[in-house]
């Protein structure tokens, strides 16, 4: 195992290339690897705190849009952390803290201002947790959810979006004739993808996925694993994944991180066959984790 792993994770963002100098400002695009790819967010010098606990420790990482980028590493590691600030769930406990920026494109918000408000920044980046958390409503009401939250009441959008949402979810065909029964009477698998057209409902800029399918069979895996690769044509998704195969088989690019350092980010199919840090190819081939 490697000594220093803050040495490791300076060397792994210098190597690829995650800082600003990076994006082009002109056309937001990335440069050198994955040049051309815009760039959706851009996480920067981003630290923050449980409390006294420093969770996070100047994370740099470009978020590619309509791509996927998974974030794996041992449990503790901060992936979680990390996903959850950029929605700023984290905003629930008044003793944790931001320091540093996630800049959304194209407009250039920083995410973590507490000067946005968070119900702002959740109709813009939606979430799918790790087990499906239906509401005890009904199938149509739970996808329903985000949009009356925006202040939508006009039963014909209603009717439209929540529709949508269900065929772009892949779980129309099952629920168009029980929408007014409970959404908790669905398989697991199921209300997992009712949460997903929940998520996808608001039409959000970038979804994520914290663990979406460690609750799951490996059947309703693979139906959301085909979803998520899906819907990247239109959307922008972060996925933390303890899953190496999965993350191997959905993502275009991988973020290892550790002790809550990013240790290195490339591109998925270099990562898993020829990872530039001794770290990442420890944890990828088992050797701790």
């Amino acid at each position: 195992m490697v000594s220093d792993p803050s040495r490791k994770s300076k060397n792994a963002v210098d190597q690829i290339g995650v800082g600003e100098s990076d994006v082009d400002p002109a056309t937001g695009r990335q440069r050198g690897q994955g040049a051309g790819a815009p760039v959706k967010a851009q996480v920067k010098e981003f630290n923050f705190w449980y409390g006294s606990y420093h969770a996070l420790k100047n994370i740099n990482l470009l978020i590619a849009q309509n791509k996927i980028t998974a974030l794996i590493g041992p449990s503790g590691c901060g992936k979680s952390t990390l996903l959850r600030s950029f929605n700023r769930m984290h905003d629930l406990y008044s003793a944790n803290r931001y320091q540093g920026e996630i800049i959304l494109n194209p407009d250039g918000v920083n995410l973590v201002d507490q000067t946005i408000e968070p119900i702002e920044i959740r109709m813009r980046i939606s979430m799918v947790f790790q087990k499906p958390n239906p509401f005890p409503k009904s199938i149509f009401e739970n996808v329903a959810f985000g949009l009356r939250v925006r202040g939508e009441s006009r039963r014909n959008v209603l009717e439209e979006r929540v529709h949508k949402a269900l065929k772009d979810a892949s779980i129309w065909e099952e629920t168009k004739d029980r929408l007014n029964q409970p959404a908790s009477s669905l398989s697991g698998g199921q209300q997992q993808r009712v949460c997903i057209a929940r998520a996808l409902a608001t039409d959000p800029e970038i979804i994520l996925f914290d663990e979406p399918t460690s609750a799951l069979d490996p059947i309703s895996t693979s139906h959301i694993e085909d979803l998520m690769v899906e819907l990247k044509k239109t959307q922008t998704l972060i996925v933390v994944t303890h899953n190496m195969h999965q993350a191997a088989r959905i993502s275009d690019t991988t973020a290892f991180m550790y002790l809550g350092q990013l240790i290195e980010h490339n591109a998925t199919d270099s990562m898993f066959t020829n990872p530039s840090n001794k770290m990442t190819e420890q944890y990828i081939t088992g050797r701790f984790g």
